[in-house]
Formats: structure tokens, C-alpha cells, sequence
């Protein structure tokens, strides 16, 4: 089994650490939410690179055997240096526009994302190389993920909010919409209630997951012993919030594996 660390700015990654739990729920995890600093969608550039490379390397420091970055906003403005400065492997999140690109029937698709990673230049790199022949509506999701946040992503507001970031989208006619925040994924059942079954969500954890698993596979010496692995919650603000809202967003059971918190101190 391996120690794995997977970091985002808030509760967002949670989409991911629960699909890891389900893939791969033999390892060890930690799971790093920056709630004093969320949301990250907001902050400059140079701020979330710096922060994003800290935090991982306190991860890599406790012993982290591999690490997902599984914020989009942090892959998409800190991966490169994070990668450089480390030598364990630093798996990142994107949205899947490729995927939504080679799904959709009439070459409308929505991208639901944080203002950060729409202007970033890895997301616009990636855009250049997807056919011409698709069109993709960008529309950045301000406000939702502190609504998240704060425990209400099923509530009228979120809802109303995430009506008026829907309607672009919609109105151009999409028939896929890529979830381009790995919090956005806690809204498909608001999604649907405003969109309907027809249309086709897509977020990039099962991706993110089996990509994990492929780095594994290449480490050396690793043990396969344990059948269920520990889940340690770490927060910059109040980790028995997390612990709570992880309780309420995961569909995975955690009372299957050993639960700690830890409120993260000073990292410098």
C-alpha cells in the first residue's frame, strides 16, 4: 500500500479522494483542504502557485509516497514547477474538454469553471488542440464553490446562482457540459434539476484515479497487505468541519477505514 496525498482548496477534492477510495482503497491517504484560503479561484496567479507548491511540499515531507493536486485552478497555474521541485509523482486535474469534445452530438460544449483556470494558459493550450469544428462556451462558476463551501450546494441559492452561470450555456444549445472545478461535481443533482437527464455531465475523476494508479504501479517495494487503508483530514481552518462535510459528500463509507483529523499549522 502507498500514502497518498491529495490536496485542494477546500472540499472540492473530495470527488477525487472518493473515487480513489473506491478504486484503490488499499493505500493510505491524506487529504489536505486549504479551507482557510478557499476559495482559490479568486487569488492571483503568482499566490496560488506559491501556496499550492507549499502545501505539497508538506505532503511529500509526511512521507506522501505520490500526490494529486485536485484543485483545477492549482493544476492548471502551479503543476509544472510543483512536478519540478518534487520526485515523487504529482498526478493534476483538467477539465475534460477532450472528452467532452469526442462526446458531444451537435459540437456545443459548456465549460463550467473557475476564472482562473478559463484564462489560464494550460487550459487555453489544451482548447488549441481540440477540433475548430466544436465550440466551447466558457462560463466561470463565480461564487459556487464558496456556496460549497460552506456546506450549501443543495440550497435555493446555489441553485439560483448556478441557474444564471447555466444559462449561456444553455442558450447556445449545448448538449455537454464539462464540470471544470472538482467541486462542481457535488452539483450534478442541481444540474439535472435545471438541465434535465439529456444532457451529458463530465468531470475527469474516474481519469484522475486510474492515472493514479498507473503511477503506483511503477513504484518499487510497495505492500498490498492491508485490504482497507487509513484516511487522515487535514485543515487550514477546522478539521472537524471537514470531517463533517466529508461525512455528507462522500458516497464512499468511511467507517470502514481509520478516520483522523489535524488542523495544519504554520508550513512556512
Amino acid at each position: 500500500m502507498a500514502l497518498i496525498g491529495v490536496f485542494d482548496s477546500g472540499v472540492g477534492g473530495l470527488s477525487i479522494l472518493d473515487e480513489a477510495l473506491r478504486q484503490l482503497p488499499e493505500n493510505d491517504y491524506l487529504y489536505l483542504a486549504d479551507s482557510a484560503n478557499a476559495p482559490y479561484g479568486e487569488r492571483s496567479s503568482d499566490w496560488i502557485a506559491q501556496r499550492s507548491l507549499a502545501l505539497c511540499r508538506y505532503l511529500a515531507n509526511e512521507g506522501c509516497d505520490a500526490i494529486v493536486v485536485a484543485c483545477n485552478t492549482a493544476t492548471a497555474q502551479a503543476i509544472q514547477e510543483i512536478r519540478a521541485q518534487l520526485s515523487i509523482p504529482v498526478i493534476g486535474v483538467e477539465p475534460g474538454i477532450k472528452p467532452a469534445a469526442m462526446h458531444t452530438q451537435n459540437g456545443i460544449v459548456g465549460v463550467l469553471a473557475t476564472e482562473a483556470t478559463l484564462k489560464s494558459d494550460k487550459f487555453n493550450a489544451l482548447l488549441a488542440t481540440l477540433p475548430s469544428n466544436c465550440r466551447f462556451i466558457k462560463q466561470a462558476g463565480e461564487g459556487l464553490v464558496p456556496l460549497i463551501e460552506s456546506g450549501n450546494a443543495n440550497s435555493e441559492e446555489t441553485l439560483e446562482l448556478l441557474a444564471k452561470h447555466l444559462e449561456p450555456i444553455q442558450d447556445a444549445g449545448s448538449d455537454t457540459i464539462v464540470l471544470g472545478c472538482t467541486h462542481y461535481p457535488f452539483l450534478r443533482k442541481s444540474i439535472r434539476k435545471l438541465l434535465g437527464d439529456s444532457i451529458t455531465l463530465i468531470d475527469t475523476s474516474d481519469a484522475v484515479v486510474r492515472q493514479l494508479k498507473r503511477q503506483l504501479e511503477l513504484l518499487q517495494n510497495l505492500s498490498t497487505k492491508k485490504d482497507v487503508g487509513s484516511v487522515t483530514f487535514i485543515s487550514s481552518k477546522n478539521e472537524d468541519r471537514l470531517l463533517s462535510m466529508a461525512s455528507d459528500l462522500l458516497s464512499c463509507d468511511l467507517s470502514l477505514h481509520a478516520v483522523t483529523t489535524q488542523l495544519l499549522g504554520d508550513i512556512g
